[in-house]
This record gives C-alpha cells, structure tokens and sequence, in this order.
C-alpha cells in the first residue's frame, strides 16, 4: 500500500461557549483505496486506532470524535 492509497479529511465543529470559540466534535472521514476482501481488517483497525493516537487520547471526554471509511476498490 502506498501513501497516496490512503487520505483523511477531518473536520472540527466549534461553537460559541461565553464569548469563546470551542471545538466540540471532530469528524474524520478515511479514503482508502484496497481490496474490498480487506474491508473487514480495515473496519476493525479504524474501530482501534483511536486508543493508540496521543492526539485522540488526549482530548478523549472533552471533544467528541467520530470516524468513517470510504473505501474505493484499486
């Protein structure tokens, strides 16, 4: 697999909290180019993968993050 098999686009919604802005939820949406035989692998890897970022560990309880795979046969 290459890099350019692979792309993520990630959103952040903020709203207004007393006069300050606040990122409240975090939308990321996986473009994978791979095999649909490997659909289930890669489902259960997105379903993991938040435990092991340090980003997502940080700010776990305080933003809401949601991901989904858009996944294109190569």
């Amino acid at each position: 697999m290459s890099f350019e098999s692979l792309r993520a686009d990630t959103v952040g919604e903020v709203e207004v909290e007393g006069k300050v802005l606040v990122i409240k939820r975090i939308r990321q949406t996986f473009h994978l180019a791979a095999d649909e035989g490997d659909r289930e692998t890669v489902e259960r890897v997105l379903k993991v993968y938040a435990d092991s970022c340090p980003v997502a560990r940080s700010i776990k309880g305080s933003i809401e993050i949601t991901s989904e795979l858009e996944l294109t046969a190569r």
